[in-house]
């Protein structure tokens, strides 16, 4: 799994240790993923291998790959939780800090999406996570690269959900709402605190839940007034959203 020195990651690696499952870990930052993994083999004799890698890079999906591969590792399971955000007007961002978002956002879920879905498809109960989030539901004035990367990210999920159906692979979408997590720290900014606050344990049940039924949802929102709002953005005239949201999260 992406992102797996913090927030989401290192909770997904958790539950995914605890269901018995070997773990491989993806992130920049080695040393929070070695006392991670530390952790998961002490507490749950499952091996949990640590991959340090800046998923911005070009070549970053077939790097980890050729690690996973060498690793002798079958791939059953892929969360693509690695992203961060950036907040300001569009006018005055950092085009280098907009193509790093991107590369990772977008890029990087969609590569690693494609390379790794032919062996979990091949697994017959593989699961593919890509984590959204709940600006992938309307425009995000003062966030515009980080909610247009995420609605990517919904749309496309929810795409491999329909194109892989019947075959035994659990696609799932999800969409948290603002979290304690390094996210606001890493983003620079407060303001895309918009809507229910839930706690990482809280959202990662969430997305379990949908995982273990039998039909699992092309996409699920974190939080009962997250998916409310989410709900009622889509049914409002697009001004009126823009008109809320640019209150809500502007400067």
């Amino acid at each position: 799994m992406t992102g797996a020195s913090a927030g989401f990651g290192v909770e997904f690696a958790r539950r995914f240790a605890a269901r018995g499952h070997d773990v491989v870990l993806v992130a920049r930052r080695r040393e929070p993923m070695q006392r991670l993994a530390d952790e998961l083999t002490a507490e749950h004799g499952v091996s949990a291998h640590v991959v340090p890698l800046d998923l911005t890079q070009a070549d970053a999906g077939d790097r980890l790959l050729a690690e996973v591969v060498a690793l002798d590792v079958d791939v059953r399971a892929l969360v693509n939780n690695a992203g961060f955000g950036t907040y300001g007007a569009f006018a005055e961002a950092d085009q280098a800090r907009i193509a790093q978002e991107i590369a990772l956002n977008v890029t990087a879920v969609t590569l690693l999406s494609r390379l790794f879905l032919p062996g979990l498809l091949a697994a017959g109960d593989g699961v593919l996570v890509n984590v959204a989030s709940t600006a992938a539901y309307q425009p995000g004035p003062y966030l515009a690269v980080y909610a247009a990367t995420k609605a990517y990210v919904r749309s496309l999920t929810e795409a491999i959900w329909q194109e892989t159906r019947g075959t035994g692979l659990k696609v799932l979408a999800l969409a948290p709402g603002p979290t304690e997590t390094e996210f606001f720290e890493a983003a620079g900014s407060e303001k895309f605190k918009v809507g229910q606050m839930l706690s990482v344990p809280a959202v990662v049940d969430v997305a379990f839940r949908a995982l273990d039924r039998r039909d699992t949802p092309p996409s699920v929102v974190a939080g009962h007034r997250n998916k409310v709002t989410a709900v009622a953005a889509g049914l409002m005239p697009r001004r009126f959203t823009l008109a809320v949201a640019g209150r809500l999260t502007g400067e």
